[in-house]
């Protein structure tokens, strides 16, 4: 009988770590970025905050109308029937001239415009009947209608964005809106990329029977595509453990993070483990996780070294897994975007034994009763990339879950939230 070897076949292959556990020592080694740079707020967006940004002045500044309208004095809403009012000005947004209203008159106040002293209330123009120099108001309106008060967007020295806060389209409004050109945001971080294997070969090159074109590192790429990270491109790297030693040294004394893909499991010619190993440390390299077993993380000096797996599938799936979190924490960023997860019927029966995660492909559809369903894209190879490009989310099926039938509830995870940046 043949003494096998362990494979990522095995279920309960021993020394198979689980994912809970994985995240978790990721997450103990990594140390936030401390240094800091200037950015314009107009090149902000996805940038980490540096330092909390607070409010120099009330906005509104001003007590100021909601509504075009006409400007008057509470006590002037009739108990019964109506009251006729004398017109006796109009405001515009950005007038700043004085201006008093008295008993028994109303003033006309376009929208955003500042209260005039005395006024309390501000009626709408849809809600008076109007004469030439007067109007006429009944009694169904409360005092401070349609008054956006002084401080009620932002008040002076409030915190308004927190340190470590990853700069959204709407943030970046709010820093225009408070006069700020240039704030102090986290550097970019810096992760370097690269394909290893001799099999693998680039666009543009015309590969041998048995060659293969890399599409690890432009799905990588376009994941790590962001105003905050800088990517640095290695290219592919041949199976030789000198020259995956040399490069990936060469890459740690600048990069923060080096995320390869291939020559982490456990043949001939895996030999990025081995290069890890000579010139850094290994924390682990073995989960209970399918598709995504052989995973090696650990460190080359002060840089974070994360070697997936070949297959594409398996890179995909071990990088939102796995590295995008690190990554978010190595930012700082407080506030991660959300990534939720639905529970939600299968439309099929799903194969799986207890003792490892698994990540399927699905497809995630809503029914015309408003209920969510899920089914797989089909066939779930690890090197099936096309199963990544037809589906819309993953179906995490739990550590200890045994077989799926068809009506049970899944964990659906959508890649709209995954795949934001």
């Amino acid at each position: 009988m043949i003494n096998k070897q362990p494979s990522c076949q095995d279920i309960f292959e021993t020394g198979l770590m689980s994912v809970d556990e994985a995240k978790a020592r990721i997450a103990a080694l990594i140390t936030p970025l401390s240094v800091a740079e200037t950015c314009p707020v107009g090149q902000s967006r996805d940038r980490v905050l540096a330092a909390d940004i607070t409010a120099p002045f009330n906005v509104p500044p001003h007590d100021n109308s909601a509504v075009d309208g006409f400007a008057i004095l509470s006590r002037d809403i009739p108990q019964q029937g109506r009251k006729k009012l004398a017109i006796s000005d109009t405001l515009h947004a950005g007038d700043n001239r004085p201006c008093q209203l008295l008993p028994g008159h109303c003033i006309r106040i376009m929208t955003g415009a500042k209260i005039p002293s005395g006024a309390d209330t501000v009626v709408m123009q849809e809600h008076v009947e109007q004469g030439d120099d007067y109007i006429l108001i009944d009694g169904q309106h409360k005092t401070g209608d349609n008054i956006r008060r002084a401080g009620e967007d932002l008040r002076s020295g409030e915190i308004i964005l927190p340190r470590g806060k990853c700069l959204t389209p709407p943030d970046i409004g709010l820093l225009a809106s408070i006069g700020n050109g240039e704030i102090s945001v986290k550097r970019k971080l810096r992760v370097a990329i690269a394909s290893t294997g001799n099999e693998v070969f680039d666009i543009g090159q015309k590969p041998p029977e048995n060659g293969i074109f890399d599409s690890n590192r432009y799905s990588l790429a376009a994941a790590l595509d962001s105003p905050a990270i800088e990517i640095i491109n290695l290219g592919i790297i041949k199976d030789d453990p000198e020259i995956l030693q040399r490069q990936f040294q060469q890459a740690s004394e600048y990069a923060d993070v080096i995320i390869s893909s291939g020559g982490v499991s456990v043949g001939e010619a895996d030999h990025t483990k081995t290069a890890l190993q000579a010139c850094g440390q290994i924390n682990f390299w073995k989960l209970a996780i399918k598709p995504g077993r052989p995973l090696a993380f650990g460190r080359l000096n002060q840089c974070l070294f994360f070697g997936l797996p070949g297959n594409p599938v398996a890179v995909m799936v071990t990088f939102y897994l796995f590295v995008k979190p690190a990554l978010e924490q190595k930012l700082g960023i407080v506030l991660p975007r959300l990534a939720p997860t639905l529970q939600v019927k299968t439309l099929e029966n799903i194969r799986k034994k207890p003792g490892r995660t698994e990540i399927v492909r699905g497809i995630l559809q809503q029914m015309e009763n408003g209920e969510w369903q899920v089914k797989t894209t089909g066939k779930q190879g690890s090197g099936i990339l096309r199963s990544m490009s037809l589906a819309n989310c993953f179906i995490v099926l739990e550590h200890e879950r045994g077989m799926i039938k068809s009506g049970e509830k899944v964990t659906a995870q959508p890649f709209f939230g995954l795949f934001s940046s």
